[in-house]
Order: structure tokens, then C-alpha cells, then sequence
């Protein structure tokens, strides 16, 4: 079975874009040797990669001209975007999906047996965090308040305690997290 594993960059008060969509200039106090390898490291043990419209679309527009390793991975993998607006899905290997999202993820997490990863989509998020769906949760912090921006977690309705599996400073100061949720019995 496939592990359900948010995969974010924020900003140490929580925010992972600015004002506007797509801004991310403060991914330069986080971005680097380290977290590239940890990047193409979580790359080589997926089995899909999942995004909402809005992040399908910009990383779409990135990936596809960008080169390197962190580029191959990602033009390469299976991609799912989740969209009730999108028309197609034109970047290789992605498959549009308008349904049900929850049965399509737990479904998807039967198909797999690597890692299934969701960057940026915090409104997909929201909902996978809702129902119950993401196994592991990992933060890279930017050692940088924004003031201001989009949070990545916006209410969510419930507490949802979490063990940490992993605290792995950066030479930049930042900082990757590694949590999992904490099911009560």
C-alpha cells in the first residue's frame, strides 16, 4: 500500500506563498545542496505525485522546461491532478481526475507501493487532512518570517496530534520535519 505524504516548504510563521499566488521568492533562504538531495532522495522512492489545479498549473509551466535530476523525476512520474475546473491535463503523465477525491486517493493508496506525494495544494490538502488520508506530513521551515501570506494549514475542525519521526537541521538554518499522525485507539 501506498504512504499519502505531504511534502511543503513554509516560512517559520507558517506560510508557504506570499500575498500572491506563486510567490515564493523566500524558497531562496531554504533551497540548496542538502534540500535538493533530500528532493531527488523522496523523488526516487515515489509512485505518483498528486497537486491541486492551481499548483498542477504552476508546477506544470516550471517543470516541464526546467533541467536537471529534480526536473527528470518530475516530468517522469505519474502525476494526478484534482480539479473540477480544468479542462486536460497536458503534462506527461498526468491523468485529470473530476470525481470523488477521497475514494480516488484511498484508491490510489491501495494501487501503490512507494510513496505518494502532495506538494503545495493546500486546498486538496485541507481535504486529504479531513478525512484522514496523509500518513506522513513534511515540512521543510525557511528560517524567515513572512508576515504575511497563504498559511498552509488553514482550520481544519479537529485536533490532529502528531509524533515527530524526524528533526534534520539545514546548514542554512533550516530545518526539515518529519511527523506522523497519531491515531487515538
Amino acid at each position: 500500500m501506498s504512504r499519502l505524504i505531504m511534502w511543503n516548504a513554509l516560512t517559520l510563521d507558517g506560510y508557504f506563498e506570499g500575498t500572491k499566488s506563486w510567490e515564493l521568492d523566500w524558497h531562496k533562504y531554504i533551497w540548496g545542496e542538502e534540500l535538493e538531495r533530500f528532493s531527488v532522495e523522496q523523488l526516487r522512492s515515489a509512485d505518483r505525485l498528486l497537486f491541486g489545479r492551481v499548483t498542477y498549473e504552476g508546477m506544470a509551466a516550471y517543470w516541464q522546461t526546467a533541467e536537471g535530476e529534480v526536473a527528470e523525476f518530475m516530468n517522469r512520474l505519474p502525476k494526478v491532478v484534482f480539479s473540477r475546473t480544468l479542462a486536460r491535463a497536458d503534462w506527461a503523465n498526468t491523468k485529470l481526475v473530476k470525481g470523488d477525491l477521497v475514494a480516488e486517493v484511498k484508491e490510489l493508496k491501495r494501487q501503490g507501493n512507494g510513496n505518494t506525494f502532495v506538494f503545495g495544494s493546500s486546498n486538496l490538502s485541507a481535504e486529504l487532512i479531513e478525512h484522514g488520508l496523509f500518513d506522513e506530513y513534511r515540512l521543510a521551515v525557511a528560517p524567515v518570517l513572512l508576515g504575511r501570506g497563504k498559511p498552509l494549514f488553514g482550520p481544519i475542525g479537529k485536533r490532529l496530534p502528531l509524533k515527530l519521526l524526524e528533526a534534520r537541521p539545514l546548514s542554512n538554518g533550516g530545518v526539515i520535519l518529519r511527523y506522523e499522525p497519531v491515531h487515538s485507539e
